[in-house]
């Protein structure tokens, strides 16, 4: 890789950190290029950035970046990062998915939100819920008084429609 071409790679990966709501450094010691792959293709359906890159690109990369001294001193060994967009969490499932499949892939160190966190601590950061399940379980919880009301009020209507047929029917019988 000649001069040009580092440049080049430093720029587009301090761009897409600088665009990144979360990043997860990994090391990918022991995964197959098919198992690389794969992951890929997971993170490419849930508009996940994953890429791999030599240490002193990314050091230069994250050069000027609030968590840059937190994290320059993880960036040993093999590093693929995960960039997380619009959902944060996403990145952190899919991880942990994999992991859990085929337990080769550590995380070294996170950045949620330009907040570090130690690898240890992305088991938390995978459990939390994602953006669309936050968003459907806040959904839930307005629906549901909602639909309760709906039923109250249906009952409601029913029995005064209930009340209003017998004193009509009560009325007619007693002028006959």
């Amino acid at each position: 890789m000649n001069q040009t071409e580092k440049e080049q790679l430093v720029s587009g990966l301090s761009e897409t950190l600088q665009k990144a709501q979360s990043v997860f450094f990994a090391d990918f010691t022991g995964v197959s290029v098919e198992e690389v792959n794969s992951l890929r293709r997971e993170c490419h359906k849930a508009g996940v950035k994953y890429t791999v890159a030599k240490n002193t690109l990314i050091a230069r990369a994250m050069q000027g970046m609030s968590y840059y001294d937190a994290v320059k001193p993880k960036l040993t060994g093999p590093t693929a990062i995960a960039f997380g967009f619009e959902d944060p969490i996403s990145p952190a499932k899919i991880l942990k998915k994999f992991k859990e499949k085929s337990n080769k892939l550590s995380v070294k160190t996170c950045v949620f939100e330009q907040q570090v966190f130690e690898g240890k601590q992305f088991d938390i950061i995978a459990s939390m819920p994602s953006r669309l399940e936050s968003i459907a379980g806040i959904l839930g919880s307005i629906q549901s008084p909602m639909t309760n009301l709906v039923y109250v009020l249906d009952a409601i209507e029913k029995k005064l429609q209930t009340t209003r047929s017998e004193e009509h029917t009560s009325e007619l019988q007693s002028r006959f």
